[in-house]
Parts: structure tokens; C-alpha cells; sequence
């Protein structure tokens, strides 16, 4: 009775953790199996037994470039739905994937990405104030979103099942980025797992040194390169997402550059496709995939079509109106459809509503070549620029179009205020500082919204990385400032980060900041017609130049591109399709070059060129030559004095190289004051040349522990002489020997110290040594031992003696310095004392 009842428990609990899929199907029949033939006696449990089912390691190498790319699974992570582990050179990824089963009530794929910097990976610990890693950072965000794009658009239409894909850095060597690792993983683990997704992908990065294209350039390649372009590709060529930046790359290299790229990823694709074919999972099919039934889609087209057609006919409508009228019918629409079709989920309902929507708009489009707006497929909206806006403010500029509009100040700092790295960062992206920035906001009430005011979103954090990539190849690097630039979004009806660009250009010329050129950048737009069958075989499509708010959310690209008249500075594309082929993108490429080239000529009409001088308000910088003679004097004990003038002026004081210091001033007033003190303490005092080896009397000005200031001449500034310079013997403070402030004393000039520029005195080469000091030099030598050794007694009597003799030597220091006393004043500049014998010459070498 036991034993059945042991059976049935063992079977009850193995039926239910297979059916979590914690265990593979296999596992469970086979012990299932063994139970029913062995027994209870013939079973280890779960616990006490190793996991071997799946514990298989396999493994591909796929060439990529001049580089192998080595992917793994099998070993690590094997409860998620999928892992895979990705090297690259030392450095190494580990991505797993899990969707749940049961489906969520968004409306959309709650996909979420997750890549993780971790610091043990690089061999650091972290710098927070708990030693570990706390919440994402700003490169973690970006890469997140690059594996999202890269992903995103190849699960199923319909498929509403929360997804989560996390990456996990084991080994990173410095040398080779571990974000084209993870995006090549995700599409591993993706295509392992039994995730109902169309994959597999590939993925490279493209650099241009000296016109050669280099397939995943390491970190210091990427330093030299022109180029920075990570490609996502699919089967047969098809472009699945692109980001890059450029130093004003020509469209012709470009271009090569996406081909050249796209060619590598189908190496990726095949290495994937065998280890899938190898060991990955049956795709499951979703219960349910969230489409709306044919038959309530044919009664939404006949109530909304004409409707629909009218509104999006209608160039007078703005985004608000536009909107509101849209609203209007899908509200009447689904009080019909609820009427028709009581049984219906109302998500059914909506989605119904949504889809013929999005059909009427794009076969407008395709069929009637018409813009909802009245445009063209290639005219730019209206476009009006202002400069200058406030005068406290180093530079501001204003940037319409449209309906969006994009409010940029520049503002000015020290070069001390730039933007540190934190050494993980540092490690992987080889950055330690930015000289230039540039921080996107968009607040609510920009769509007319209410909502929190906080920190930044990953959009808000990829839209000004972006506009940030397209600006920065034109800011000179040796710019005396630190370069804060500031785009606000005030109003959005589309392409908000590429207005941003715009306003930030003519913000920085406006501020003065010599760029090399201005400036543009524009979002293309892509409404494609596909076999529902085959999404990938794309039979008509028409290509749009600056998209409005409801072209990107219709249409099936949102390609933004950034640069000058002459060549490229950024790029990306956010591609809703499972890929688009290569003659799409070029299209796209040079539809995209010419609306910024007419962009360009129409913010020349305001500012053309950067501004020869900068604002009144604006920051003073200037470099401070200061002799080393002079520099213990200008900085001042402990870096009194620069303390001081920057307590009195607000400047900012730094040492750029030995002789060279960086004055940073927030306006000319404050400058021209700390000018002022400059000069002060530089002044030339006329201090009497000294010559190396002389003797001077020199006046003691201040008694510390480590030895005492002393002045050789009114004129001159107080130095330190040091306790180990005023005797023979140790003297731990130099009360010890009876020195006072005011009294005088002769000493020995050696020079400036080249590190400090700092006096070297010494007093100890004029006095005669102690005779006990002569006395325990006087060693005695054995053959068998180099130095004897003394009793305890012998050790005794000699402390005795040196007690006796020390005493005796206190009274001969005293009436020699009554006697320099009275002839310290016939010590003159350059000449040596009569005291100064060759018996002391003699010290004098020995001690230095």
C-alpha cells in the first residue's frame, strides 16, 4: 500500500513539473517508465541524483572576418527555454531566453531586454557604495535597446506572451566589444528555444581604417576607425536594424559598408541554423495568437473605410484634430461591432478597428500616391529656425518643423566638469571622459500629456544618444571647454531626435563653437504592401521623406539619418518587417541625403557659420605660463594661494604640465580679477641670484614639525628646511635643538629641486658631526662575522658614554652658535664663511 501510494505521488509531481516544462517531456516518461518495471527501490530522488538529461555541450565556430566566433549551449543556464553562449576573441556572453505560456493583457509583445555590465566579468570590483552592481547605466540601456530592434520584429504577429531575454558578461579582455556577442546570443538562445520566433539573425560591426573595411573591429582598431555601424541581418540578405556613427563617412562607402556588413551576418545565420538543427527545441504553437477573426474585420472595413478615407484625405487636419476625429469613429465603429458580435473579447474588437485603420492609410498611400497631410513621397514640412534666444545663455537656438519643435541651449564649463567614466565603462567602451554632451528631454506635455517628470526613459536615453552621435563628429576635440548641450522637446508630431540635431547645430554655432560644418538630419518612412503569407516577400512600397507622428506608427520603417552636406555622422533604423531587402535601404540612403541637404540650405538662411566671438555671458579660458622658480610661489603652501583666488573669484585653477596652468573663468569680470592676483603673486621681487654651494644666514619665520621656514632675504619667500637637514643626529622636532622664531642661522645653497622648484638648504653640512656619531661608525671586523657583536654590558657602557659625550656636544653647539651669531652678519651673498674649512668641505661631500 505504501508503495502505490509512493507511485502515485512520484507520478503526480513528475506530471506537473513537466508540464512547467522545468523537465523536458523526455525525462518524464522515461522515469515514469522505470517506475512502473523497477519500483520505488530502483529510483534516486530529484535531489540526491545529477541532472543528465540535455547535458550534452555543443558547440559551432563560425569565421567572421579575421576573427572566430565561437557559440556554445548545453552547459550553462539549462532551465531557461534557451541559452547560448557566445566568445569572441576572451570575451564572453551568456544569453538566455524564456517566454511564459500563459498570455498577457497588454495589447502588444511584452518583450524585455536586459544586458548587464558585470564587473567580476572584467576582472574590477564595483565602484558604488555598496561594492556591487546596482541599477543599469547609460551604455547598458543603449545595448539593451540595440539587441531589442534586433530582435523584436521577428516573433509572430499576435504573440502576446511576456518574453524576457537577459545577458549575462562572463569574461570581457578589453579588446573585443561584448555587445555584438550578446545581440548574435539572443538570436542563439531565441532560436535553441521552443519560443515561437522567425529567426535565426546574425550580427557584425563595420569599421573603416584607411578606406579597408574591418568585420568586428577590437576596441583599439575602433578608435582609429571613421566608422562605427553594428548591422542585424536575416536570411537572404534582408536588414533587420542598423546604428551607427560616422566622422562624416560619403554616402558611396557607407553604403558598402551596410553591404559588406550584411554579407558577414549570413555566416552568423548558417553557424546558428547548425547548432539548431543539432540541439534545439521543437517550436511550440502559442494557445492563442491575438488576431482579430476575418469576420469581424470584413464588418469593420465596411463601417470605417469611407470614414477613415475622408479624415485621412484631409491635409486641414493637424495632429489633435486628425486624431480626435479618428477616435470618433473607432468609438461608433465598436458599439456596432459589440452589437454584431456579443460573444467577441472587446481586444478582438479593437484590434479589428486598428488594423483596418492602418490598411486605409496605407493603401492611400500605395494606390493614390497621397500624403494624410497633402505632401509628396520627398517634401520636407515647414521649417523655421531662431538663434539667439536669451541673452545669459552661452548659445540657443530654436527648431521647427512641422509640428515638432526643439528647444537647444549650449552651455560652457571647465574641462573638469566633464562627464567621467566609472572603470567598467571605461574597461569595455575604452572612454574615461566626455568633453561634449548632449541630454534629450521630453517631457509630457509635448503630446499633451500628463505625467511623471523623472529621469530619463530608454527612448529618451537612445534618442539622445543619437542626435549626441550625429553632432559629435563636428566638435573640435581640442575646445577649451567641457560642452553641455541641451535638447528639449516642446512640441512632437515626428522625428524629434533628428530635430534635435538640427536646433543643436545652430545652438553650438550660435554659442561660437567652431563645427566643422552644420549639421541635419531627417527620419524616412517606408508603407509596404506583403503576400499575409509570406511577410518578408514585399510586392509594392513607397518611401517617405520626414514622417509625421502617425506615418512611423502606421508604416513599417523609421529610418533616421544624420550628417553634413558632404558625408554622414549617424544612422538608425528601426525596421518593423522581418527585414527588408538591400535595395530598400540604399533607396532609403540617398532619399535621406537629399531632404538633409535641403534641410542645410534652409537653416543657412539664419546662421550659416559658427559665430567669430562668444556671448558676453559666455566663459573665459586661458593658459598661465609660470617659470618653475616661480611656481612654489604662485601655488603657495598646501595650494594656499590658489585656494584663495578661487574663493575670492570663482575661477578654477589647473595644472595642465609642469609649467603650464588652465584658468577657467565663468565670465571676463572674474577673469580680469583673478588676472589681477596673478600678477600679484608673480610679480618679479627682485630676488638676489643665488650661487650653488654658498653659505647664507638665513632667519627662521616659522617652527613645524617637519623641519622650519626660513627666509634668506627680505625679498624672498620662506622655504622649508627640513629636520633631516638641520643635524647630524635624528631630530624628531626641531625645538629639540633650541631654535625660535626670528633667530638666524647659517646654511648651504644646493639649488631648486627640479620636480617642485623648491630651495634645498641644509644646515647640517656646516655643523661638525657628533662624536658618538664618528664613534658607532667605528666598527670593528671579524673573519668570521662582517660586524661584532656587543653584550648587553658592552651595549650599556657605550649608551653611558654617548649620554656623557652628547651633553658635552650640546655645550659645543651652544658657543658655536653664539659665535655664528656674531659673525652671521659678515656672511655675504655668494662668498663662504671662515669657518668653512676643508675638514668641512670634506663633511660637506660625505653628507651629500
Amino acid at each position: 500500500m505504501a508503495a502505490n501510494m509512493a507511485k502515485f505521488r512520484l507520478s503526480k509531481c513528475l506530471k506537473i513539473v513537466g508540464e512547467n516544462r522545468v523537465f523536458p517531456r523526455s525525462f518524464r516518461s522515461r522515469h515514469l517508465a522505470k517506475w512502473q518495471t523497477e519500483g520505488t527501490s530502483g529510483v534516486r530522488w530529484a535531489h540526491t541524483s545529477p541532472w543528465t538529461d540535455g547535458g550534452r555541450v555543443s558547440e559551432v565556430s563560425v569565421e567572421v572576418g579575421d576573427k572566430v566566433m565561437r557559440i556554445s549551449t548545453g552547459k550553462f543556464a539549462r532551465f531557461a527555454d534557451g541559452c547560448a553562449v557566445v566568445e569572441l576573441g576572451d570575451t564572453s556572453a551568456m544569453v538566455t531566453a524564456v517566454s511564459r505560456t500563459r498570455p498577457s493583457s497588454a495589447g502588444f509583445l511584452p518583450l524585455t531586454v536586459d544586458y548587464r555590465q558585470k564587473a567580476a566579468a572584467a576582472g574590477r570590483i564595483p565602484t558604488t557604495h555598496l561594492r556591487r552592481e546596482l541599477a543599469q547605466t547609460d551604455r547598458e540601456i543603449l545595448v539593451s535597446r540595440l539587441i531589442d530592434r534586433s530582435i523584436r520584429p521577428l516573433f509572430p504577429a499576435g504573440y502576446m506572451y511576456e518574453t524576457q531575454v537577459i545577458s549575462n558578461l562572463l569574461a570581457v579582455d578589453g579588446v573585443n566589444d561584448p555587445d555584438i556577442a550578446s545581440i548574435n546570443g539572443a538570436s542563439t538562445a531565441l532560436a535553441l528555444s521552443d519560443c515561437p520566433w522567425n529567426g535565426p539573425i546574425g550580427a557584425v560591426r563595420v569599421g573603416i581604417i584607411d578606406d579597408e573595411y574591418i568585420i568586428n573591429p577590437t576596441r583599439r582598431q575602433l578608435s582609429k576607425s571613421k566608422l562605427n555601424l553594428v548591422v542585424t541581418g536575416a536570411e537572404k540578405n534582408l536588414v533587420v536594424m542598423l546604428e551607427g556613427s560616422a566622422e562624416n563617412v560619403l554616402l558611396p562607402d557607407f553604403q558598402r559598408a551596410i553591404k559588406t556588413g550584411i554579407k558577414e551576418t549570413q555566416k552568423i545565420i548558417r553557424g546558428i541554423q547548425t547548432l539548431q538543427k543539432e540541439a534545439g527545441k521543437e517550436k511550440r504553437t502559442p494557445p492563442k495568437l491575438f488576431t482579430p477573426p476575418e469576420e469581424i474585420l470584413e464588418q469593420a472595413r465596411k463601417l470605417a473605410t469611407e470614414r477613415l478615407q475622408v479624415v485621412f484625405t484631409d491635409p486641414s487636419h493637424h495632429k489633435f484634430s486628425r486624431d480626435n476625429a479618428v477616435q470618433e469613429i473607432r468609438a461608433e465603429v465598436e458599439e456596432k461591432l459589440k452589437e454584431l458580435f456579443p460573444e467577441a473579447e472587446p481586444f478582438m474588437i479593437n484590434e479589428a478597428i486598428s488594423v483596418v485603420t492602418k490598411q486605409v492609410f496605407r493603401n492611400l498611400i500605395l494606390d493614390t500616391y497621397q500624403r494624410c497631410d497633402g505632401r509628396d513621397m520627398t517634401s520636407l514640412r515647414d521649417i523655421s529656425c531662431d538663434v539667439d534666444l536669451y541673452k545669459p545663455l552661452h548659445g540657443s537656438a530654436l527648431f521647427q518643423r512641422g509640428q515638432t519643435q526643439v528647444l537647444s541651449t549650449v552651455t560652457f564649463d571647465s574641462k573638469e566638469s566633464s562627464l567621467k567614466m566609472d572603470p567598467i565603462t571605461e574597461i569595455l567602451g575604452g572612454l574615461k571622459k566626455k568633453d561634449f554632451m548632449l541630454h534629450y528631454v521630453f517631457p509630457p506635455y509635448a503630446t499633451n500629456e500628463t505625467g511623471r517628470v523623472s529621469s530619463n526613459s530608454r527612448r529618451e536615453l537612445g534618442h539622445g544618444a543619437l542626435a549626441e552621435n550625429a553632432l559629435k563628429p563636428v566638435v573640435p576635440s581640442d575646445f577649451p571647454f567641457t560642452i553641455r548641450l541641451t535638447a528639449e522637446v516642446l512640441e512632437s508630431n515626428g522625428s524629434s531626435s533628428m530635430a534635435s540635431a538640427c536646433s543643436g547645430s545652430l545652438a553650438l554655432m550660435d554659442a561660437g563653437v567652431p563645427i566643422s560644418a552644420p549639421v541635419a538630419g531627417v527620419a524616412i518612412g517606408l508603407v509596404t504592401r506583403t503576400d499575409p503569407d509570406n511577410p518578408t516577400d514585399i510586392q509594392d512600397y513607397k518611401l517617405l521623406t520626414d514622417i509625421l507622428g502617425i506615418e512611423d506608427y502606421m508604416g513599417d520603417m523609421d529610418f533616421k539619418m544624420a550628417g553634413t552636406k558632404k558625408g554622414v555622422t549617424a544612422l538608425q533604423a528601426d525596421i518593423k518587417l522581418p527585414g527588408l531587402p538591400l535595395k530598400i535601404i540604399m533607396e532609403a540612403t540617398q532619399q535621406a541625403t537629399m531632404a538633409k541637404s535641403d534641410i542645410i540650405n534652409i537653416m543657412n538662411r539664419t546662421l550659416a557659420k559658427p559665430r567669430n566671438t562668444r556671448k558676453e555671458y559666455g566663459p573665459v579660458s586661458e593658459k598661465l605660463k609660470v617659470p618653475m622658480a616661480k611656481r612654489a610661489q604662485f601655488v603657495g603652501p598646501g595650494g594656499y594661494n590658489i585656494r584663495n583666488i578661487t574663493a575670492e573669484t570663482g575661477v578654477s585653477i589647473t595644472q595642465v604640465d609642469e609649467e603650464t596652468f588652465s584658468v577657467f573663468a565663468p565670465n571676463t569680470a572674474a577673469m580680469n580679477e583673478a588676472r589681477e592676483q596673478i600678477d600679484e603673486l608673480l610679480k618679479d621681487k627682485r630676488e638676489p641670484q643665488l650661487d650653488f654651494g654658498a653659505i647664507y644666514t638665513a632667519t627662521i619665520t616659522e617652527i613645524r614639525e617637519s623641519g622650519v621656514m626660513v627666509k634668506l632675504f627680505p625679498t624672498m619667500q620662506p622655504t622649508l628646511l627640513h629636520n633631516s637637514q638641520l643635524d647630524h643626529r635624528r631630530v624628531s622636532h626641531p625645538s629639540a635643538l633650541g631654535f625660535d622664531v626670528g633667530q638666524e642661522m647659517s646654511v648651504k645653497y644646493f639649488g631648486r629641486d627640479p620636480a617642485t622648484g623648491m630651495m634645498r638648504l641644509s644646515r647640517k653640512v656646516l655643523v661638525a658631526p657628533a662624536s658618538s656619531v664618528v664613534k658607532n661608525l667605528n666598527l670593528t671586523r671579524t673573519p668570521a662575522s662582517p660586524w661584532v657583536t656587543r653584550t648587553s654590558g658592552e651595549q650599556k657602557e657605550e649608551e653611558n658614554e654617548e649620554v656623557e659625550e652628547e651633553e658635552s656636544t650640546s655645550e659645543d653647539g651652544q658657543n658655536e652658535r653664539e659665535k655664528e651669531e656674531g659673525h652671521g652678519n659678515e656672511v655675504k651673498e655668494g662668498s663662504d664663511t671662515p669657518e668653512n674649512t676643508s675638514s668641512s668641505q670634506s663633511t660637506t661631500h660625505a653628507t651629500t
